[in-house]
């Protein structure tokens, strides 16, 4: 089998990853993983559970930088690995320079931010130009991503691979009432109508801030409406609290972390995510998961809804930067039974493409053509 190695770092745990350790064809590819991360995490202990070489390299930040470059350096040759495919910031600069360092002929990154580092932190675009340059090929997760690494970042666009993420949907699309419950409880939602979620990095580009003016105006017409804000850290938490002060306290429910999110978007009458712009986010799982779970939106157009988002058919579409439309979104959603079922089912649908197995098969393709 084909030799490949995953370098992920500062990742605890991700679903996908665990996919593509089940799913990858263990005939054809000999799968492996260099986690940089400062300790363990619940995708090392999913990973060794199920079998899968995994090498945890200590990595605390930039400090660590050679002495992590040169253990991966070591295990790249050790592991006589032929394919290297590195996902987020460190790893790239790490994984792909010791793979080139240790002279292996494949290497893949997969592009996981869109144009963050254009608009926020224009010092780091140097490093993704050094990640572009090291690559051999760059997977593009959505359009918006293929056209920043050709068109601002002058890739060759033989060398660029668009392949969106693919979802085990059945995962989202099967809970019960044993997994639910227990979340109903723990968030206290069973006598709260409408309850709106929303799973989102508190940070300026996800547009929080105007989801919560839009349930601030929500509370009048039904004043036992509940907002979960999951997801809940980020440096825009500030002004995220700050926001909330102006709801009632138990009208709203920060939590951190849900572990089992197939079931939490079962507690959502309505979902919402609303970034600010059309490239700020690369992908945006969320819109995915959301409507694999049956949940009817609200969305601005970012990312990967920019690809198969389409207004009143699969979801509601709103203008960016905008709680008044969004007010009227979710009015529209609880008022109007036909928009309600049309938007379910054809997000559910339109969600297909999406399919885990369409995913792998792409991956395996490349994989063996190079």
């Amino acid at each position: 089998p084909l030799k490949i190695t995953y370098i992920i770092s500062n990742i605890n745990k991700a679903l996908a990853f665990e996919w593509i350790a089940l799913h990858l064809d263990k005939a054809k590819f000999d799968l492996r993983f260099i986690l940089l991360n400062p300790d363990s995490s619940e995708l090392e202990v999913f990973l060794k559970a199920h079998n899968i070489p995994t090498k945890r390299i200590k990595y605390r930040g930039k400090k660590d930088f050679l002495f992590a470059l040169i253990k991966c350096w070591y295990q790249l040759i050790k592991w006589n690995t032929i394919i290297v495919h590195t996902h987020l910031f460190d790893a790239n600069m790490i994984g792909l320079l010791s793979a080139k360092l240790a002279g292996i002929q494949k290497r893949i990154h997969t592009r996981h931010h869109s144009s963050f580092h254009h608009e926020y932190f224009p010092k780091a675009i140097k490093y993704d130009l050094m990640a572009n340059h090291w690559s051999t090929k760059i997977i593009a997760i959505t359009s918006i991503v293929k056209n920043i690494l050709i068109k601002k970042e002058n890739v060759p666009p033989q060398k660029v691979e668009l392949i969106h993420h693919g979802f085990d949907l059945q995962l989202f699309q099967n809970t019960d009432e044993p997994s639910i419950n227990p979340l109903e409880d723990k968030y206290q939602t069973k006598n709260h109508y409408p309850v709106i979620g929303v799973i989102a990095r508190q940070t300026k580009w996800k547009g929080i801030e105007y989801i919560i003016d839009a349930f601030k105006k929500l509370l009048n017409e039904y004043p036992n409406a509940k907002l979960l804000l999951a997801n809940a850290t980020g440096d825009g938490k500030a002004l995220i609290d700050d926001k909330l002060k102006s709801l009632p306290k138990d009208s709203f429910e920060e939590i951190v972390f849900e572990n089992d999110l197939p079931s939490f978007y079962q507690l959502f009458d309505i979902y919402v995510h609303t970034p600010i712009d059309n490239h700020s986010e690369a992908f945006g799982q969320t819109y995915v998961e959301a409507l694999a779970s049956g949940i009817p939106s609200v969305f601005t157009l970012s990312g990967i809804a920019n690809d198969f988002i389409k207004n009143e058919q699969n979801a509601l579409v709103v203008d960016y930067c905008n709680s008044q439309q969004i007010h009227a979104a979710l009015n529209r959603i609880l008022n109007d039974n036909e928009l309600r079922n049309r938007i379910i089912e054809n997000g559910k649908l339109s969600v297909q493409q999406f399919e885990l197995n369409k995913f792998i098969t792409k991956l395996e393709k490349l994989y063996s053509n190079g």
